[in-house]
């Protein structure tokens, strides 16, 4: 009874072995912007557009040295991109994602470089700041399915 046993477990385990290793890959559906999604971008994305029109005015300000000014609309209306992008970010498909991600946070490092560039009175280090951030900003941009 115990021979029997040991032989039927046996026969079971090599069942199980040539059932998993015959098994093939399961074929993925490749991820497409459902349109239930691209309304949530769609939503997500009007405080970006307005973000990308204040971001403009902080060019001026830079140009006037009003560093007051360039404070404020870094603290003020550009205050909340940082949620807003994550936001946006989680909407989109996971490729996009990562990358959206990665370009959101060189964005903020140049936003907090022309805030302490507008705390040292630094034109030079403001304005690069500034360039950069615009750049990054775009290319988050560019990430964003048309809607």
């Amino acid at each position: 009874m115990k021979i029997l046993r040991s032989l039927l477990s046996l026969m079971l385990v090599l069942v199980a072995t040539v059932l998993v290793s015959c098994s093939g890959p399961t074929a993925s559906v490749p991820e497409v912007y459902t349109p239930e999604k691209l309304e949530t971008i769609k939503i997500y994305r009007i405080p970006v557009d307005i973000a990308k029109k204040e971001i403009f005015t902080l060019s001026g300000l830079i140009g006037d040295e009003n560093w007051t000014d360039v404070k404020s609309v870094i603290h003020g209306p550009l205050g909340l991109l940082r949620r807003d992008l994550r936001y946006l970010s989680e909407a989109l498909l996971p490729d996009d994602k990562e990358k959206s991600l990665e370009i959101s946070e060189d964005l903020f490092l140049r936003l907090e470089n022309l805030d302490a560039a507008a705390d040292e009175k630094n034109y030079s280090n403001a304005i690069a700041a500034y360039n950069k951030a615009i750049a990054d900003l775009d290319a988050y941009v560019q990430l964003i399915p048309n809607t």
